[in-house]
């Protein structure tokens, strides 16, 4: 396709999109959860045949070269697939955040106004390799009332197109509106710069990517963009720690699955205990395979560590690499975090009560944890049935974002024949 013909294309969809949201406001909870519900039986059923489209795009990655991380991104299996279905019918069985009323209050006139959640219209999600997005994103915008324009990465197109395809053909046997679910099936970058720019059509932008996709999505974009930016998550391991508590839960953090954003990316481990602490935690992480990179204090006790640079206290590796720094005390910890993270999640390993209090309000992340991995930060894990996304930004939504952070209010007003004089 040349530039004019993915204009057209994109425009086609979107106003397409535009023209079912209007239906899709006043669409009633019964008829999304009934087809949530269906759309996550059919991903299941079909659960065979998104294998083997998947696997083409793993081998299209493979000879890519894309990272071993990337490639577990994307790849599907059928646990996998069964936490698709899982998640639809966690959505699915959530309280419907539209036509809810915040609250009511009475002016001294007499009129009576009210805060009412209302769809937001049509959302673009543009993301980069998990697949599993796909059913997520579509998911989450069809309980609150959107359509879904998705976007994903050319490694995941023949996964992405056919999850698509499962869940509007469902869509179309409900009465759903034409568009209520769209995969744009163009790989050329150029459609992510008409999407962008479409404010008659789409409402709003939900980027999940790479560094370089989100800013240059929120740089370039008309429609108002809500980011989901990199992860660069903290430990930190507090003097006052159970270190085998905080054993646990820095393995957890970086090895459980290391190529996802909410995975540790720094260590950092008060002096007091470091020498007691890091050389048994090194040796661990070391029997993972996990490559070491430590401030001068660190290598004193993990001498096979490499050094680390600064660039490394802000490097997002999305692998078995962690970077590891001793501090002096909890303040410079939470310094050190606020400086060089991205606002994602950050945790506090600590037996210090106040220590976790004061932890939990200066560290300026969109989630922030006492004693507990920040693996969790995640909307399945969180209650929300699955996640848009991690908002790392403060408005409209921070942190993960479930179905009611896809939906905006509007103002209801009752009078009795109140003029304004």
């Amino acid at each position: 396709m040349d530039a004019d013909q993915i204009r057209e294309e994109i425009v086609r969809m979107a106003r397409k999109a535009h023209q079912a949201a209007l239906k899709m406001s006043h669409v009633s909870s019964a008829i999304k959860d009934r087809a949530l519900l269906r759309m996550a039986e059919a991903i299941e059923t079909h659960a065979d045949q998104i294998m083997a489209v998947n696997e083409k795009d793993l081998r299209h990655a493979k000879e890519k070269g894309l990272s071993r991380a990337m490639i577990d991104r994307l790849a599907f299996n059928p646990e996998r697939i069964k936490g698709m279905g899982a998640a639809l019918r966690d959505i699915a069985g959530q309280e419907d955040p539209v036509g809810r009323i915040d609250r009511m209050w009475r002016r001294p006139n007499g009129l009576e106004i009210g805060r009412m959640r209302v769809p937001i219209g049509v959302i673009g999600i543009i993301y980069e390799s998990r697949p599993n997005v796909t059913s997520d994103a579509a998911g989450l915008c069809l309980k609150a009332g959107n359509c879904s324009l998705l976007r994903g990465g050319s490694e995941a197109i023949h996964s992405n197109l056919l999850i698509g395809e499962i869940m509007e053909g469902v869509a179309r046997e409900e009465g759903l509106p034409d568009g209520v679910v769209q995969v744009i099936p163009i790989t050329d970058r150029k459609a992510i710069n008409e999407m962008i720019r479409l404010y008659e059509y789409i409402d709003l932008i939900i980027p999940r990517g790479g560094e370089g996709l989100i800013r240059a999505v929120r740089e370039n974009a008309l429609v108002p963009v809500v980011a989901h930016y990199k992860g660069i998550c903290h430990v930190y391991v507090d003097q006052f720690a159970d270190l085998h508590m905080a054993e646990e839960i820095c393995f957890n953090a970086k090895v459980q699955r290391p190529g996802v954003c909410n995975a540790m990316e720094t260590l950092l481990v008060h002096k007091a205990i470091a020498d007691g602490f890091l050389p048994r935690m090194a040796a661990r992480f070391k029997e993972a395979g996990v490559e070491l990179r430590g401030c001068p204090e660190t290598l004193r006790f993990v001498p096979e560590a490499k050094p680390a640079t600064e660039a490394d206290w802000s490097e997002e590796y999305l692998d078995l690499i962690l970077s590891i720094k001793v501090v002096k005390d909890a303040q410079e910890a939470i310094e050190h975090i606020n400086h060089y993270g991205s606002h994602h999640s950050d945790a506090i390993v600590t037996g210090d009560y106040q220590l976790a209090r004061d932890f939990l309000k200066q560290v300026d992340s969109s989630a922030v944890y006492v004693n507990a991995s920040t693996r969790f930060t995640d909307g399945g894990e969180f209650g929300l049935g699955a996640e848009i996304g991690i908002s790392t930004q403060k408005l409209h939504a921070r942190g993960p974002m479930g179905a009611e952070d896809l939906t905006t209010i509007k103002y209801i007003i009752f009078g009795e024949g109140q003029i304004r004089t």
